[in-house]
């Protein structure tokens, strides 16, 4: 049972009758909307040097709008460690390395679990690049 599309507007009107409002709104007119936008845009300098005046007699709010559009957002930062891992050991080598440093102090719990995940990752690109080399080798064979 597929539910009809009910059109939308005056469904005694169709394509081509004269309009039911002869008088409503032109084609390409003046819109209230234009004219709005129109006269923000031409207070737009004068509006932010009110704002910014504002924040330098210590208005908050007003600085706090000006900070948001000046300064970028602060970015989680994690700091550089050091500790000894072995890149070349098996993956599950590495893990226990960096639980290690983390049990010796050397990493916090987040940067820990990043460095994990981000092995994690190198796991799974070694294991592509295997299966990719196996599917090679059988391609040649056959």
């Amino acid at each position: 049972m597929a539910m009809e599309k009910k059109k939308r507007g005056n469904p005694n009107w169709a394509k081509g009758l004269a309009s039911p409002n002869p008088k409503g709104r032109k084609r390409n007119g003046p819109d209230k909307r234009r004219g709005i936008n129109k006269a923000l845009l031409d207070a737009t300098n004068e509006i932010a040097l009110k704002v910014i005046e504002k924040a330098k007699e210590g208005d908050l709010q007003a600085a706090s709008l000006v900070f948001a559009r000046v300064l970028p957002a602060l970015s989680n930062q994690s700091e550089k460690v050091e500790f000894d891992l072995d890149p070349t050991a098996p993956l599950t080598t590495q893990v226990e390395q960096v639980l290690t440093a983390m049990a010796q102090g050397k990493l916090s719990a987040d940067v820990t679990k990043q460095i994990i995940e981000a092995i994690g990752a190198l796991g799974t690109i070694r294991q592509l690049e295997q299966l990719e080399d196996r599917l090679k080798r059988l391609e040649e064979v056959a």
